[in-house]
């Protein structure tokens, strides 16, 4: 098992870091939260999308050309993505 560096991203407002992936909806602050769903138990590969983007993925069966429009996955840092995380999951409770 090789092991590598995360890939890291100079992000304006916290600086450098370690880089993760989130589709387009995770990026939208004024909405109501729209599911946030891990794709990767790698702390060096975080990548997470909405609800919306599961049910895409499931009906497309893969990840099509279509399902990447869908999703317009950006890159963050692993700030933004756990700002994100805090402001789009719900709660098992609701």
């Amino acid at each position: 098992m090789t092991t590598s560096e995360p890939m890291m991203i100079d992000c304006g407002p916290h600086g450098e870091r370690v880089s993760a992936v989130v589709c387009q909806h995770l990026l939208q602050r004024d909405t109501s939260p729209s599911g946030f769903i891990e794709n990767s138990d790698d702390p060096h590969d975080l990548q997470a999308w909405c609800h919306l983007c599961e049910e895409k993925f499931q009906l497309e069966g893969e990840m099509t050309d279509a399902f990447r429009q869908f999703n317009g996955m950006a890159i963050v840092c692993v700030v933004c993505y756990d700002e994100s995380k805090a402001r789009h999951a719900i709660s098992v409770t609701q």
